[in-house]
C-alpha cells in the first residue's frame, strides 16, 4: 500500500524487515570488532560477504545503481576513511591507528531490506574524531527520538539539525552537515521517498504513520558541508579534506513507540535510556 508515493508497511512486511534489520545489526557488530589497524577494507567487505552467505541473505548494495552512469556498485559494503563521507568502495587500504571509518551496509531478506551504518575508531583517535563520531551518532538518535506517529517527516530532520548546532566543536565552530546526501524510505527498495534531510523545519512535510519505515542518517565534518565526487563515480569526500562521520538506522514507529530494525535488541536499551517508548510488534 502507499500513502502519497510512500510505501506503508502491513504487521507481516515490518516482520520481514526486522528479519532484514538482525542480518544487518549483526554483521555491523562482526566487522566493527574486526577493525584494526592493518585490516584493509577489503577484508573487512569479505567479513560481511559471508556474513550474508551465513543468513542467507542478499546484498542491498552489491551491483546498485549504474543507470545514471555511474558503474554498478562492486561491493557488499561501503566503507569511508577518514576524508571520505559515504559510498567508499573497499580495496587495498590498510587502516592506519588514528583513522576513523564508517561502514555502511545493507541486506535484503524475504523481500524488504535493512540498511545501517557506523563509524569505528581505529585505535587512539584524537578527541576532535572522537567527538565528531559522538555527535552524529547522538544527532541520529535526536532523529529517531522525533519519529512519532501523527508528526511530520520535518520533525525529525530538524531535531537532527538542532542537535548538531546545539553541540559544536571545542574551537566553538559548528560541525559541517551533509545536506547533497540523505536518509531515506526503506522497504521492499532500499531507497524510496521520502527523502529525510539532516536539516529542516518542524511541522513539515509527510505526516508519520504507522508503517512508515526510514532510514535515518546523518553525516558530519570537521570543515565544511561541500563534498566532490570521486573519479571512481562513487566515493564522496570532504572538499576541505576534513574528517566525516556517519551513522544510519532503519527505524519504525508503531501505536506503542519506537523499533530500530537494525539493532540487536530493537534499540530498546538505548530508547529506555532515553526515556523514550519501545514498541516492538510481536513476531
Amino acid at each position: 500500500m502507499a500513502r502519497r508515493g510512500i510505501e506503508i508497511k502491513k504487521p507481516g512486511q515490518l516482520l520481514a524487515m526486522r528479519r532484514a534489520g538482525l542480518v544487518v545489526a549483526r554483521t555491523l557488530v562482526r566487522v566493527g570488532q574486526a577493525v584494526s589497524p592493518g585490516m584493509t577494507t577489503a577484508e573487512l567487505d569479505q567479513i560481511a560477504r559471508d556474513a550474508l552467505a551465513e543468513h542467507g541473505a542478499g546484498s542491498s548494495f552489491l551491483h546498485y545503481g549504474g543507470g545514471w552512469g555511474a558503474p554498478p556498485y562492486p561491493a557488499v559494503t561501503c566503507i569511508s576513511v577518514n576524508e571520505e563521507i559515504v559510498h567508499g568502495i573497499p580495496g587495498d587500504r590498510a587502516l592506519a591507528e588514528g583513522d576513523i571509518v564508517s561502514v555502511d551496509f545493507g541486506a535484503h531478506l524475504d523481500g524488504f531490506h535493512g540498511d545501517a551504518a557506523r563509524t569505528f575508531l581505529v585505535g587512539e583517535v584524537t578527541p576532535e574524531a572522537r567527538e565528531l563520531s559522538r555527535v552524529t551518532e547522538e544527532s541520529m538518535w535526536a532523529g529517531i527520538g522525533a519519529y512519532r506517529l501523527g508528526g511530520r517527516l520535518g520533525d525529525i530532520s530538524a531535531a537532527i539539525e538542532q542537535y548538531i548546532l546545539a553541540h559544536p566543536m571545542a574551537s566553538g565552530e559548528e560541525y559541517g552537515i551533509i545536506r547533497e546526501y540523505t536518509g531515506h524510505g526503506i522497504g521492499s527498495q532500499m531507497h524510496q521517498e521520502p527523502d529525510v534531510p539532516n536539516w529542516g523545519r518542524a511541522g513539515r512535510g509527510p505526516k508519520l504513520v504507522e508503517g512508515m519505515v526510514l532510514a535515518i542518517e546523518p553525516m558530519c565534518t570537521l570543515g565544511t558541508e561541500d563534498t566532490v565526487e570521486l573519479d571512481d563515480q562513487w566515493t564522496i569526500v570532504t572538499a576541505d579534506n576534513s574528517l566525516a562521520s556517519h551513522w544510519e538506522n532503519t527505524v519504525t514507529a508503531t501505536k506503542d513507540g519506537l523499533w530500530v530494525l537494525t539493532l540487536e535488541d530493537g534499540g530498546e536499551e538505548e530508547l529506555t535510556r532515553r526515556g523514550l517508548p519501545f514498541g516492538p510488534l510481536a513476531d
